[in-house]
């Protein structure tokens, strides 16, 4: 029925409403971008699109995470570290600053963190106030991310927190060794050397590997280590927006390139560390960037990642590999979020995020 859409028709001849003349600016911008667009991408190739402003969305979005949305970039974006020296003062830099935060953290979520070691590598045990019954019997390990080379001794802890905080579970914390003093495959070593004694401690159907960025490609290739060297899988893994291809490939490297206000882009200091990591090593061995490896008989995978995430493509492309290998995987994407900005305590977005991986895993554990 079309009569509503005609009302305005038939008022024509006797009503005419004025324009405001900045509707016909506006019309008349559209219309020229869109023939300019039109005519730049009239043929079969890459596609172009022009240079835009990006408001903060409002729907379905928190206010507490509309503010970390509209927040500039942080001043180490771009760094260019030349020497081991230089990395380790930003490094140090960037500690620091977690560090400032964390007590904070766990004193609002009620949880203790204590130093450890585990297999020979520095570990730190991170206990809620109140485990409950059914988590007695259950034991997570976390694996911090941070590029390979933040995120040092305590301040790698921040989102095993907030998974014991919000979820309710005991979790070891990994710190393994990074580079500039220890680059590829010291990480994996440590993180495995750790898993190797962990599977002791509690039984793997009762246990699962978490981490972000970083550690969410170090709990992917966990995994395709733990199975090529015959060891036992635990029974869940969530491989937060994880820096699966550590190489510049995925679409989102440049369709969120600028627009992520954590990551920004790989040309900086991103793609520095990824270099430094990887220590002249083939970016495409799955040990280091996991997407690349077989995922058959994976456990059941949680992501999660945001829609201006610049890994929101690594987190698709696992998602659909894992798919395809016919593992079970949940994908969460939330509106507006940058890399990894569901680590924040203040946001109702974090809380949703490790209450939803908690019930994963809860749905996946053994008693």
């Amino acid at each position: 029925m079309l009569r509503t859409c005609v009302l305005s028709l038939a008022l024509s001849g006797s009503l005419i409403l004025p324009v405001a003349a900045e509707q016909l600016t506006s019309a008349q911008d559209y219309a020229a971008k869109a023939a300019s667009q039109a005519a730049a991408n009239a043929t079969a190739g890459d596609r172009s699109s022009p240079a835009q402003v990006s408001p903060a969305p409002s729907a379905d979005v928190s206010p507490q995470l509309q503010a970390l949305i509209k927040a500039p970039y942080p001043p180490h974006f771009n760094a260019d570290p030349k020497t081991a020296d230089e990395w380790k003062t930003l490094i140090n830099q960037r500690a620091q600053l977690i560090m400032t935060a964390l007590p904070a953290v766990k004193e609002k979520l009620g949880v203790t963190v204590e130093p450890s070691t585990i297999g020979g590598v520095k570990v730190y045990i991170v206990t809620p106030k109140s485990i409950p019954p059914i988590n007695q019997n259950r034991l997570l390990v976390h694996v911090h991310g941070g590029g390979y080379v933040f995120a040092p001794g305590e301040s790698g802890t921040l989102e095993a927190v907030l998974m014991a905080g919000f979820g309710g579970f005991k979790v070891i914390s990994v710190d393994y060794r990074m580079p500039p003093d220890a680059p590829y495959p010291a990480a994996m070593d440590d993180a495995m050397a750790v898993w190797k004694e962990a599977v002791k401690m509690a039984k793997p159907q009762n246990m699962a590997i978490f981490g972000t960025s970083t550690g969410g490609a170090m709990t992917l290739a966990m995994v395709l280590r733990a199975r090529d060297e015959k060891l036992p899988l635990p029974a869940a893994i969530a491989p937060g927006t994880p820096w699966s291809d550590i190489d510049r490939i995925g679409d989102t490297y440049k369709i969120n390139e600028w627009v992520d206000n954590i990551l920004v882009t790989w040309d900086g200091w991103l793609g520095r560390a990824a270099k430094l990591y990887a220590n002249g090593h083939d970016l495409k061995d799955p040990t280091i960037s996991p997407i690349y490896g077989d995922f058959a008989g994976f456990p059941p995978t949680i992501l999660t990642s945001g829609t201006r995430d610049l890994f929101l493509s690594n987190t698709v492309r696992t998602h659909r590999k894992l798919r395809r290998a016919g593992v079970i995987a949940d994908l969460n994407v939330y509106e507006g979020m940058s890399h990894a900005q569901y680590q924040d305590v203040n946001t109702p977005e974090s809380r949703e995020v490790f209450t939803d991986i908690a019930q994963f895993f809860d749905r996946c554990l053994g008693k």
